[in-house]
């Protein structure tokens, strides 16, 4: 099995990247999430792999972090969903949100991946819950504290998903809404 490929970056495409290693070029299906960490073309780059032989041919996947790959190797296992969808889900968020989304049992943020219906995003989430227990953060959770401050509110719950707090700050500067829970998805909206 290829583990990771190392080498020039001769191609930069959605969905793909080629990187040349010993005279090869390997083309690797990515993620936009791992597309976003592949160098430009000319420089090196190392991605962590996974491939996958089918009647139709060899196919490599590639990963920019052990966590994705993981991820991917996991979404794969559930009934339902193959590889291709596996990279449309990754493509979505972070591997933190997605663990987070497994955790919290939010079902509408698999559904919004093209190919994922309803029991397929209920199947994902059943099925890799206890997997991913012990690695997710904690879900969203906004603690009523003292104060009602929706943006008080919100940065604890950024802190609470591992944000540090100037991160938290920073993410909260350009978001918008009334309440804890819109300020929080519209400021991991800018940490894609």
């Amino acid at each position: 099995m290829i583990a990771s490929v190392r080498g020039e970056v001769v191609a930069r495409r959605a969905g793909e990247a080629v990187i040349e290693a010993a005279g090869v070029g390997y083309r690797l299906a990515v993620s936009a999430e791992t597309l976003r960490a592949v160098p430009a073309v000319g420089r090196d780059a190392r991605l962590l792999t996974h491939l996958v032989l089918r009647d139709d041919g060899i196919h490599l996947y590639g990963f920019a972090t052990e966590t994705e790959r993981e991820l991917f190797s996991m979404l794969i296992g559930v009934q339902g969903v193959g590889p291709k969808v596996a990279l449309a889900v990754l493509s979505g968020g972070a591997p933190r949100e997605l663990l987070n989304a497994i955790g919290s049992g939010d079902a509408a943020r698999f559904q919004a991946v093209p190919g994922i219906g309803k029991r397929t995003a209920e199947r994902i989430i059943v099925e890799l819950r206890e997997k991913v227990a012990g690695r997710a953060t904690d879900a969203i959770v906004v603690r009523r504290t003292a104060t009602n401050d929706p943006r008080s509110l919100a940065r604890e719950g950024l802190l609470g998903l591992g944000f540090t707090p100037p991160e938290a700050d920073r993410l909260l500067d350009g978001a918008a809404g009334d309440t804890p829970e819109d300020l929080i998805a519209e400021a991991l909206k800018g940490a894609r």
